[in-house]
């Protein structure tokens, strides 16, 4: 049984939550295999990067170690700026694990930024949604023309903040973005101030509200794709509904999709594909 956290994010043991919320975002334990993804995933990205893709690595956006970002790019003049942000429950994982993801993209012609942010408990998740709109605000400055955002599991969280209301990125840049992904995402926080990852992640009311984009009001500009596998545990596909079901009634431009079968982690898998309708989704060109 999960402990509740007060409102502080101190675990409570007097004051018990009715859901084992630990198990209920443990995507790990629901994947045979899942202990060893993290290594392949390094791997293959890895062994992407030394095909011959063009690439700049560690284009620093920051002062703090880990405020670095790389940028893929295509054959010829970029259609514009695609961006993924990591997941990891904002605790753990790089920008070096997808470096892969970007081929669909690429292949269709857009330049794929890959910005990493500072981790919990170093800092707190509003001070990362800040780090990723200067992420961002720099590679629009590197490549023209259009945006579009995706993000996996935290990252979806951190993408749909930037087209929020109280969006942190300027003025220009957050109207090039024409489309957001938010792949797997959490958009509502506040269930992880029961879980033992709130010691790190030091989450108490007002930031879980603030940070959950399913409680914020959407930029009049917002586009917005939530889309969810299939096999995920009940806590995504609800995290996905719930923010199509809350933007929707803000008459926000929002769609959600589940797709197949996916578990948490198979679901990034056709981002690799030019022609799927995820890399489809992630470049805007979703029918």
């Amino acid at each position: 049984m999960a402990r509740r956290a007060d409102v502080h994010g101190r675990g409570d043991m007097s004051d018990m939550a009715r859901r084992d919320w630990d198990d209920a975002f443990s995507n790990m334990a629901h994947v045979d295999g899942s202990e060893k993804l993290p290594a392949f995933w390094a791997d293959r990205a890895a062994r992407y990067r030394a095909s011959g893709v063009r690439l700049d690595e560690d284009i620093r956006y920051g002062d703090a170690d880990r405020e670095l970002m790389d940028i893929v790019w295509p054959d010829e003049a970029p259609k514009g700026l695609a961006v993924f942000v990591h997941g990891g429950f904002w605790i753990r994982m790089d920008k070096s694990h997808w470096t892969d993801l970007a081929e669909g993209a690429r292949a269709n012609g857009w330049a794929i930024a890959f910005p990493q942010y500072t981790l919990a408990p170093e800092m707190h998740i509003s001070q990362m949604t800040r780090q990723v709109a200067a992420a961002i605000a720099l590679a629009a400055d590197k490549v023209d023309g259009p945006i579009r955002l995706a993000g996996h599991s935290a990252g979806g969280h951190l993408v749909t903040r930037m087209v929020c209301a109280d969006s942190p990125l300027p003025a220009p840049v957050l109207n090039r973005i024409l489309h957001v992904l938010s792949l797997s995402g959490l958009h509502d926080l506040r269930p992880l101030m029961w879980t033992a990852m709130n010691e790190l992640l030091k989450l108490d009311e007002a930031e879980a509200c603030a940070e959950s984009v399913a409680l914020q009001r959407p930029n009049d500009r917002a586009n917005v794709t939530a889309w969810v596998g299939g096999g995920e545990l009940p806590e995504f596909i609800r995290q996905t509904k719930l923010l199509a079901i809350m933007w929707d009634g803000l008459d926000a431009d929002i769609r959600e999709v589940i797709e197949g079968k996916h578990n948490h982690f198979t679901v990034l898998d056709s981002l690799k594909e030019a022609n799927s309708p995820l890399t489809r989704a992630f470049i805007g060109e979703l029918g």
